[in-house]
């Protein structure tokens, strides 16, 4: 049985009432970004789905929706700052640990969330920018010794956008 954060789930399936004029026409996100998706994708098209934060966290769950759906339509899953989305029974399931990359800057607390050791599970590779260098899935409890100082000091500078994109010319050798 697969357990999903509800809160993730809520944001996937909540109306956007923005993209109509009423709220009865308005679509759940899931399926505006089908909607949006589905033309392109009928094209030729392949996706990366991306995001930050919580958005992070939808961009993975709607990849692996849009992947089970649409077989090879994404190309990659790239996340910012995403903290874990479900067990790790879902984990076994995802689709895209191969075209998955989660970045994490410096130390960034909400990475680490929800903070329920071994009951969320993230997905993909992780790459963790820190001290000017790209580390490879760095063991949580490592990366966790190592933000416990920092954290008691300035807990969420970590966080903030321009931090991951202070780092964007790391990127440009991969």
């Amino acid at each position: 049985h697969f357990y999903v954060h509800w809160g993730f789930k809520r944001l996937l399936n909540q109306p956007m009432f923005s993209s109509t004029k009423t709220i009865n026409e308005a679509l759940p996100l899931r399926e505006l970004l089908v909607k949006v998706l589905e033309p392109l994708r009928l094209q030729g098209k392949r996706f990366t789905f991306t995001g930050h934060s919580s958005g992070g966290a939808v961009a993975v769950l709607m990849a692996d929706y849009f992947e089970r759906q649409n077989k090879k339509a994404v190309k990659r899953v790239v996340t910012f700052g995403q903290p874990a989305v479900a067990t790790r029974a879902w984990n076994k399931h995802y689709l895209l640990h191969h075209k998955t990359y989660r970045i994490c800057c410096d130390l960034d607390m909400v990475t680490f969330m929800p903070p329920f050791p071994y009951y969320f599970w993230h997905v993909g590779k992780m790459l963790w920018l820190h001290d000017d260098q790209i580390y490879e899935n760095t063991p949580t409890h490592e990366r966790f010794l190592k933000s416990l100082h920092s954290w008691l000091l300035r807990p969420i500078t970590y966080h903030y956008m321009r931090k991951y994109i202070r780092n964007k010319s790391l990127f440009d050798e991969h």
